[in-house]
């Protein structure tokens, strides 16, 4: 991802690829081939199920007809980039070219990963600058969708409800990312507001619970939390946070046991 965003506009080449399949691979030496395609003889099954009573959802083509295939891919990938003949529009060429990396499915091992770097190049070479989706992380989450999607998708040329559901995660990914890009500047600010105005323990505790992102710690920071995190006696909680209350870094809700106390920031 650090060089797909040094250099979003730079071509798609079997030797980009080859670069970030070593880099993802970290010299490991249980693959037959790393910086280059598959090349076993082996059919390349999608398996799941216990040993013995293996289910294939899909069978990728033979090693042999790989760089054929990955040719095809990437001639296509730089005839619809923006400014092209055949250009297409930024989502719809990310979620094609996605789908279509992962039914050639042409490394040993980490196809998830660069076919998602694909889509995020796509992307970002929409608006000519890198761009910051978040779109490993959306289908992440919905992994379970996700796979499910392209089990379905690798073996029709209907992918008309992959395009649409393709399209939803990207838009959630670009909302999400909007989100932490104001929840980082928000954080900068608040931290530069109670630059001086913090002991050392409450200063650990607001940063462990803006490591949580936007969202938080789920259910709110409890005193509880507050005592793991800094190690302090249930007197000097009860102070800390109601001093951090009292600055406007916190928000109480609930009382006594039940108490919670929630960031301010980024309007929450």
């Amino acid at each position: 991802m650090a060089d797909l965003y040094q250099a979003p506009g730079a071509a798609l080449t079997p030797e980009r690829l080859f670069t970030w399949h070593r880099m993802l691979m970290h010299d490991r030496r249980d693959l037959a081939t790393v910086e280059q395609y598959r090349q076993h003889a082996a059919p390349m099954q999608i398996v799941s199920c216990q040993i013995g009573d293996e289910r294939v959802h899909y069978e990728a083509p033979p090693s042999a007809r790989v760089p054929a295939e990955m040719a095809a891919l990437l001639d296509w990938f730089a005839r619809t980039a923006p400014g092209q003949p055949d250009a297409l529009p930024a989502i719809t060429r990310a979620a094609i070219a996605h789908l279509w990396f992962e039914c050639i499915h042409p490394f040993e091992d980490g196809n998830g990963r660069i076919g998602r770097a694909i889509a995020e190049m796509a992307l970002a070479q929409a608006t000519g600058t890198p761009s910051f989706t978040g779109m490993s992380a959306v289908l992440n989450r919905q992994r379970k969708s996700y796979y499910e999607q392209l089990r379905r998708h690798s073996v029709r040329l209907d992918i008309d409800a992959w395009l649409q559901w393709f399209a939803q995660q990207a838009l959630q990914a670009q909302a999400e990312a909007d989100e932490l890009v104001r929840f980082l500047i928000d954080k900068a600010a608040l931290m530069t507001r109670l630059s001086g105005q913090l002991n050392p323990r409450q200063e650990k505790a607001l940063l462990r619970l803006l490591r949580e992102g936007p969202q938080g710690f789920a259910g709110g920071l409890s005193a509880g939390n507050y005592a793991r995190i800094t190690g302090a006696p249930p007197a000097t909680v009860t102070r800390d946070l109601a001093d951090l209350v009292n600055k406007g870094a916190l928000r109480r809700t609930g009382e006594r046991k039940g108490a919670r106390y929630w960031l301010v920031i980024a309007g929450k």
